[in-house]
């Protein structure tokens, strides 16, 4: 956890999710709410059963004066006298409520609107269109009533559209305004006065009789959209619900009194009891809007909302708290799959079609409209900020791996680490390990007898050789100390058989040792002696230095250990020594010979050491034969029978007269002559300088 908090990108992914409280609040991405609540409309229209989605088309009617109605009556608009005339009609057809969706704030030039008005005040239930008018700084400035006439006849409402995101889906409240002129929604007044009852607005919530429904925050209604029949496109030409003026005006006209009954039957029964809406769908009405889910006529989307407050409002927006909750949820799924290496792209991806899943059934099912573009935006952008972060850590831990190991390692083994940087674990770690130990034999003396360029020269011809061979067997170069190379074996890759590799290393450098001397011989140069010391056991490595600078490297008794036995070489007059610890490991893959139980400057435990020889059964016939005798020998020591031991190791000389450890063991077996070791002695030997 303390990773993440430390990293910027879940801090930008904090911020971003914060960010759309507040987008939200001002409906910044409406546009694309607005395509995504359309998309999910459709999919509840066609999953419910039809009672619940269909337009309720026993209560409510519209008398549409459309394109084909003004070319039978000649002229545009309809005359205040046949408004009248409609009106009048509709009543005796049984309207209970007739709304007229027209604006009449001006009066007739032919003196019409007292006619209208006789007409309205008989009909005793008629609502009228009137207007709010804001300035252009958004403030209220009066309401745009009918004419006086008109408006002493009849209750008046204002259709002032909110278009959210260029889309009409909702009806704007303002509690002021109705509380100071008693002004309400067109469509709200109108459902009232089916109703019988007065509407109220308090605290938020709407209240028309036995019908409570609350507003979101902005004190909008979110309006429903019924299923149209199939291949119906507008609910007032295509449907039950559409009824064409021309019916109830032009077609009425001469009916005696005693023959309206019979003649109106039909219309009767599609209109009385109902609420009556009259609007004009006309082109040149210019009455139709764009919703979620596709065109809607004026007079259709009023309908709609009484509609929608009958059935008490099935469609809610989602709280503020639900909605913040669910950012939050959302914003820890983020951080929990941050933690997880792999597949967070995929993990990411699940998180957005879950919610996207949980969007649609809330709205379907429940009918919670979340406000979902906000979060998916979060969603998506913080995928991308994590991504170009991971891109740019990515690049940069591939940048520092090569720059950290150019030097150490192969190109072989730094591609591998690149393309898995997880094989690496930067900082101090515990490993199963081979640390190596080389040293020029009397290199101090060499460096005299050159100039300082020979010198470079000469070191650098052999440390370049040397570490090819060190690289080429997937070791680790730690650091040069003048001519001393150190590395290891088993960092920062895993490699089981550590101990074998670095063996075989060091048998291929000291090969290439004796192919550099008889080139330097050749050059009548200084020739080159190393001395090598293998250990194995648990190491701690990793980078280790100051914040400013620092470098991988190994540390621990393990690795003291391998550097003593690199000087314990000039002991036994040998140039390769490996620890029991390292022996043990690499016995099956390499020949060696046992030299002695040791117990080194500043280590208390006694440590078995080996001579390494060369490669599984690759020992010269010469070399096994002095082996075979050595080992005699070693066995008369370390029986006590050191005068037996002494002759065991001179036959070894007549094999070999340079074998160094027979020379040394003749020395000490002469010393144990003398002064015999005490009764308890367990045959280690310690040394009292570093060699």
């Amino acid at each position: 956890m303390l990773k993440l908090i430390r990293r910027p990108d879940m801090w930008i992914t904090l911020v971003l999710f914060l960010l759309m409280v507040p987008a939200e609040r001002m409906e910044l991405f409406s546009s694309l709410e607005n395509w995504l609540l359309g998309n999910r409309h459709i999919v509840r229209l066609n999953t419910l059963e039809p009672e619940k989605t269909q337009f309720p088309y026993d209560e409510i009617v519209i008398v549409d004066t459309e394109e084909t109605f003004f070319d039978e009556y000649g002229s545009w608009p309809l005359k205040r006298a046949d408004i009248a005339k409609l009106t009048t009609n509709l009543k005796r057809l049984g309207a209970k409520v007739i709304a007229l969706d027209m604006l009449m704030d001006f009066p007739n030039g032919y003196d019409e609107d007292p006619l209208l008005a006789e007409a309205m005040k008989n009909t005793r239930n008629t609502i009228v269109v009137a207007q709010l008018e804001f300035g252009g700084d958004g403030k209220f400035k009066e309401v745009n009533y009918p004419t006086e006439t008109l408006k002493a006849a009849a209750e008046s409402g204002y259709t002032n559209h909110t278009l959210i995101g260029n889309k009409l889906s909702r009806v704007r409240f303002f509690p002021q305004e109705i509380k100071d002129h008693n002004i309400w929604p067109f469509a709200i007044k109108t459902l009232a006065m089916y109703k019988g009852v007065e509407p109220q607005l308090e605290n938020g919530q709407l209240t028309i009789g036995d019908i409570v429904v609350p507003l979101d925050p902005f004190n909008d209604l979110w309006v429903d959209f019924p299923s149209l029949p199939p291949m119906a496109t507008f609910l007032a030409k295509d449907t039950p619900a559409g009824i064409s003026a021309a019916e109830v005006l032009l077609e009425l006209e001469d009916i005696p009194d005693d023959e309206w009954d019979e003649e109106t039957e039909d219309l009767q029964e599609m209109i009385s009891g109902k609420i009556v809406l009259v609007g004009d769908t006309s082109e040149v009405s210019h009455d139709i809007f764009t919703s979620p889910i596709g065109e809607v006529y004026g007079i259709e989307f009023l309908a709609n909302t009484i509609m929608t407050l009958m059935k008490n409002a099935p469609i809610r927006p989602a709280s503020s708290e639900n909605e913040m909750l669910v950012l939050l949820i959302l914003f820890i799924c983020f951080l929990i799959v941050a933690l997880i290496p792999k597949y967070e792209n995929l993990l990411f991806l699940l998180i957005i079609v879950a919610y996207s899943g949980f969007g649609v059934f809330s709205y379907v099912y429940y009918g919670v409209a979340f406000s979902m573009s906000y979060a998916l935006i979060a969603c998506v952008l913080s995928t991308g900020n994590i991504n170009l972060y991971l891109f740019m850590m990515e690049r940069k831990q591939k940048g520092f791996i090569k720059g950290a190991f150019s030097q150490y390692l192969s190109p072989t083994v730094i591609d591998q680490i690149v393309e898995n940087p997880e094989m690496l674990e930067l900082g101090g770690e515990r490993r199963e390990m081979t640390p190596f130990f080389s040293d020029i034999q009397g290199f101090s003396t060499i460096s005299e007898g050159l100039t300082p360029e020979e010198l470079v020269q000469l070191l650098n011809e052999y440390l370049t050789a040397m570490c090819d061979i060190i690289s080429s067997h997937q070791g680790t170069i730690d650091k040069f100390e003048g001519d001393a190379i150190i590395a290891f074996w088993g960092a920062p890759l895993d490699l089981p058989n550590h101990a074998t590799v670095a063996c075989h290393a060091t048998i291929e450098m000291q090969k290439r040792g004796e192919e550099l001397r008889k080139m330097l011989r050749e050059q009548s140069r200084p020739l080159l002696f190393t001395r090598m010391g293998l250990n194995s056991g648990p190491v701690v490595v990793g980078n280790m230095g100051s914040a400013e600078r620092m470098d991988y490297t190994m540390m621990g008794d393990v690795v003291n250990l391998a550097a003593r036995l690199e000087g314990a070489n000039k002991f036994y007059k040998t140039f390769s020594m490996i620890s029991g610890s390292t022996y043990e490991l690499a016995k099956d893959d390499i020949d060696s010979r046992q030299l002695d139980i040791i117990r080194v400057v500043g280590k208390n435990e006694p440590v078995p050491v080996h001579e390494l020889l060369a490669r599984k059964n690759e020992t010269s016939g010469e070399m096994s034969g002095v082996i075979e005798q050595y080992m005699k020998g070693l066995k008369l020591y370390q029986d006590r029978n050191f005068k037996d031991a002494i002759a065991q190791f001179e036959k070894v000389l007549t094999i070999d007269s340079e074998d160094g450890p027979s020379q040394t063991y003749i020395k000490r077996c002469g010393m144990f002559l003398e002064s015999p070791p005490e009764k308890g002695w367990d045959g280690v030997f310690t040394f009292t300088e570093k060699g």
